[in-house]
Parts: structure tokens; sequence; C-alpha cells
């Protein structure tokens, strides 16, 4: 795949497909804002080189049809309080005055396209859609990596323009790569969170123990393994909670076994919060947890929206090594599977 540094930017259109899926509450006001800062550094970059800048994301799910509710109005107007200078929305990408607002922008503007799932033809994949899209631009930029495992059209862009990664899709690839393929050793993986999705976890609680030392499990995922009786390739590596079923946070003995075997890692990777962390009460486990890795100093990688979520909530985001701005696309990767997304920059018209 190219990177950013393979492309003279200065005075082109560049169509940068971000992940701005952030939660609102009900008075559609972001909540967390995690994504959108992580999408900075990209466009920073762009804005360094002159490029026209166009971004793009989905919100929420509307079903393929316009909700006053998931515009990217809170978006914008997020961006613009980090970039300091207004930004551009477009509602109808390919109308008249829309394609003359593209063509007059000048080096360090930006233009912001409504909901892509507004448009049915996003989540099918349309490859019509994709390259209408692909017409807007001269280069494309794919830097959303939470999304790389839906085969939705704004991410088969690149079969029809010369594309890159994005710096953080880049780092995503670079760091969870590292994790799955060359970890330092001992290895610790910890798995919590909710149940579903269960058959990909197995399948990546297997690939793990080929190297890691231990697999800890917690939180429903425990739970479930547990009551249903599941067997693993490498069974003496995997450590369930010892918390009695329905608990609503870790209890003193899973934590203690949790903590020693973290102690000795070299390498931490945490997706899923061990209790209902949306709740004062039953989030001490899951703070437990992050303090232990924080003390054990080893290479941590998190991730999942879920545990982002808490961590910044506790002010602890930066002291882990990596973030990631994935869920499911990040299980799916370290699991070995092939993203769509990335498959399509790999595969396109470079």
């Amino acid at each position: 795949m190219k990177t950013l540094s393979d492309f003279e930017f200065r005075n082109q259109r560049v169509l940068v497909r971000c992940d701005f899926n952030v939660p609102l509450d009900e008075k559609g006001e972001i909540l967390d804002d995690f994504k959108i800062v992580q999408a900075l550094p990209t466009i920073h970059w762009l804005l360094e080189k002159q490029a026209k800048i166009i971004l793009m994301s989905h919100l929420g799910d509307p079903g393929g049809e316009p909700q006053a509710k998931l515009q990217l109005r809170p978006v914008k107007k997020c961006l613009e309080k980090y970039l300091s200078f207004p930004i551009v929305p477009i509602k109808d990408y390919f109308g008249s005055r829309s394609q003359e607002a593209i063509n007059l922008l000048s080096g360090r503007e930006v233009i912001l396209l409504e909901n892509l799932r507004f448009h049915p033809e996003e989540e099918k994949g349309d490859l019509n859609f994709a390259r209408s899209l692909a017409g807007l631009a001269d280069i494309y930029v794919n830097d959303a990596f939470a999304v790389c495992h839906r085969s939705h059209a704004s991410l088969l862009v690149p079969n029809f323009l010369p594309s890159a990664t994005g710096l953080l899709l880049e780092k995503e690839v670079t760091v969870l790569g590292r994790l799955r393929d060359n970890p330092r050793l001992p290895l610790v993986v910890i798995l919590g969170g909710q149940a579903k999705g269960l058959e990909a976890k197995l399948k990546l609680i297997n690939l793990f123990s080929q190297k890691a030392s231990f697999v800890l499990l917690g939180g429903l995922v425990s739970q479930a393994i547990e009551d249903q009786g599941l067997s693993f390739e490498f069974p003496q590596k995997i450590v369930l909670a010892l918390d009695a079923p329905g608990a609503l946070d870790a209890g003193p003995e899973t934590l203690t076994i949790f903590q020693e075997k973290i102690a000795a890692a070299e390498t931490v990777f945490w997706s899923g919060p061990l209790g209902r962390i949306e709740e004062k009460d039953f989030c001490q486990g899951s703070l437990a947890l992050a303090n232990a890795i924080i003390d054990s100093r080893a290479f941590s990688v998190v991730g999942g929206g879920e545990t982002a979520w808490f961590l910044k909530k506790e002010g602890l985001l930066s002291k882990f090594s990596h973030v990631s701005t994935g869920g499911d696309a990040m299980l799916l990767f370290l699991s070995g599977e092939k993203l769509p997304g990335i498959e399509a920059l790999a595969k396109g018209m470079n």
C-alpha cells in the first residue's frame, strides 16, 4: 500500500475517508471526540502540503435515508474547533453547486460531505457510487481503520483513483501487524466486554495463545465460554475470571491473578472491560486492570470503543503505547482476516 509520502498533494483534490462515527447525546452533542482527534494528524499533513481536502464519513445507522439527528453538523463544529477555521458542508455531493464548490477549493481549505449512509448505495458497496465519489477528487486517502472490515462503497474508491493510507490507518496496520505477527515476548492477552462476536473472539484466542504466555478472559466473554463449556487448542494458557455468575465487576481473586500475569509481560493486549464500566460502582476492576498494565511498563495495545471511552474518562489514554480506533476491525485484523478496505488499497489502481 502507498502512504502519504508517495504523493505530491499541492493543489490536488484529496478525498479522505475518515471515521467520524462518534457517540452523541440526546441533544446531538458529541460525547467522545476520540475518533475525530485521531484523524487530525492526516488532515494537518494534507493542509501543510496545500491539498484541497474533501472529508467524508458515516455517522450512526440511518438505513440509507437522511435523518436530521445524524447529520454531521456536530462533527463539523468539532473539526472547526480543532482546525480554527470554517469547514464547508456539502449535502448534495454531485449537484452543480457542489461541483462548483469543490472546483473552487484552494489549498488549505476543507469540505465535509454529509453522512455517507444517507445514500443506500454506500452500505451496498455499489461500485457506481464509488466511481462517482472518485470523480470528486484526484487522490483518495483511507484513514478509517475502524470500518475497513466493511465492503462499503467509500472504501472501494481505490478501484478508480490513486490511493494512499492515512497516518492513522498506517499506524494501526503497523502496530497491530507487529502485535499479531512478531510481538515482544512474554505476551499477555486480555479479552473482556460483551459476549457478542464470540466466534471471532474464539478464533483470536486460539491464534494468540500460540504465542501468548496467557490469555486472560473476563466480563461476559468469560461467563459465556464457561457456560458453553468451550475448549481451546492451548487450554493451559487460558485463564478464566473467578467471579460468580452474573457478577457486574471483577472481584479481588480475579484481579490478583490477572495482575500477577501482567506484571511479567513485555507486551499486553487488552480489549473489553471487566465490568459494567458505565456505572461507577462496577468500574473498579477495569480501573485496577488498566493501572496494572501501566505499572508493568510493557508495550501496551488497547482497543474497542468501550475500552477507549473508559480510559479517556479516567484520563489514562496517554499512558498506553497504542489505543486502536477499531473494534470489530481490530479483532478481525488480529485474527488474520483480510479486511476489504485494506485489500482495496493494496489492489487499487496505483
